[in-house]
C-alpha cells in the first residue's frame, strides 16, 4: 500500500519509509540558523506540519492494525 501526505504547498508526497520520515521531520522542524534568518520560521512551520501529518498517519495505521488483529 502506498502512503501519501500533502504538504503546506499542496504537493502530494509519497511516503516510502514512514518511521524514517518521522525521524527526519522531527529533526528538521527544530532546525534554524545562528543567527536566525527570516525563512527559519517558514521552514519550521513547513517541517512541523509535515511531522504532524506523518505522526497522525502512523497513529491511523496502528489503529487499523489493531482493529484487524
Amino acid at each position: 500500500m502506498k502512503l501519501y501526505i500533502t504538504d503546506l504547498e499542496g504537493c502530494r508526497i509519497e511516503v516510502t519509509d514512514l518511521d524514517k520520515a518521522i525521524k527526519q521531520t522531527d529533526f528538521f522542524k527544530d532546525c534554524h540558523h545562528i543567527p536566525p534568518v527570516e525563512s527559519d520560521k517558514e521552514r519550521q512551520a513547513y517541517w512541523g506540519d509535515m511531522y504532524e501529518k506523518l505522526t497522525v498517519l502512523k497513529k491511523q495505521l496502528n489503529q487499523q492494525e489493531n482493529e484487524n488483529d
